[in-house]
């Protein structure tokens, strides 16, 4: 039940933020950041040891690339059309290599497939806690503006 509400919710941000970009109503956005689970990860369990991976086919065969980014989907998934929409870049995974000063100013995605509130939650992947998250979240912008 929480999962569908997760995707109800998920739906009605994208379309909100698409009918008010074409209504002209768009402010100019600061930097996205992305948090979540499977839903809109968009490739950070690829640096991660865990079992929960999105890195082979048939993964991303309707991305711009035709190959598996670590996006559970077959193509984009919310956050990238919300990226779309405000006009930005995607965000990339907290954990790439990529990800480096002005390319954090466009935001980070620090969502990671298996992920759950309470720390427990993804044990069966190996993953990350919200906790841990937090602690992460705040290494990396440290870490890259300073």
């Amino acid at each position: 039940m929480a999962s569908s509400s997760v995707v109800v919710s998920s739906i009605v941000l994208g379309v909100l933020v698409i009918t008010l970009t074409s209504f002209g109503l768009q402010a100019e956005a600061r930097a996205f950041f992305v948090f979540g689970d499977s839903l809109v990860d968009n490739g950070n369990n690829n640096f991660l040891a865990t079992t929960a991976r999105a890195d082979n086919y048939p993964y991303g065969i309707d991305y711009p690339t035709h190959r598996p980014t670590g996006r559970f989907s077959n193509g984009l998934n919310i956050p990238d059309l919300i990226s779309e929409a405000i006009g930005s870049e995607s965000t990339l995974p907290y954990l790439s290599p990529l990800l480096r000063g002005e390319r954090l100013l466009v935001g980070a995605n620090f969502a990671s497939a298996g992920i759950g509130v309470l720390n427990d939650t993804g044990i069966q992947f190996r993953q990350v806690s919200y906790g841990r998250l937090a602690w992460l979240v705040r290494s990396t912008i440290i870490l890259h503006l300073h």
